[in-house]
């Protein structure tokens, strides 16, 4: 749905199952997990860091999600020459910086695609 250098947004809808069948934790709220492999953050206190990063930015003022279950994923990691600490100010204040703009991306509509053109009109 959304991506950033290290960070991916995934989105799946809470009101349709693909059985048809009535969900089973019927929600009018916004669901959202975090997930920071080890292959990423090796450190326990860089991966919980992120995690509250994540929680914390989605939970500010202003961020307005659609209503649907969403995953934050780190895909990438960070350059551990750039952020020598584990959980130092500026890993945290990086993290921060790159989520509030994946989650600017995901509260944007999509952008028409290139590849199909608009209908002409005669």
């Amino acid at each position: 749905m959304a991506r950033t250098a290290h960070f991916a947004l995934h989105r799946c809808a809470l009101d349709v199952s693909p059985s048809g069948a009535a969900s089973l934790f019927p929600s009018d709220e916004v669901w959202l997990g975090a997930m920071v492999p080890k292959r990423w953050a090796r450190r326990a206190v860089t991966r919980n860091a992120i995690k509250r990063q994540i929680y914390a930015v989605s939970a500010a003022p202003g961020v307005v999600l659609p209503r649907a279950a969403h995953v934050v994923r780190l895909r990438a990691g960070f350059d551990r020459k750039a952020f020598v600490s584990a959980s130092s100010d500026k890993l945290k204040a990086a993290v921060r910086a790159e989520l509030q703009q994946l989650l600017a991306r995901a509260g944007r509509p999509p952008a028409p695609t290139a590849a199909s053109p608009a209908p002409a009109s005669a």
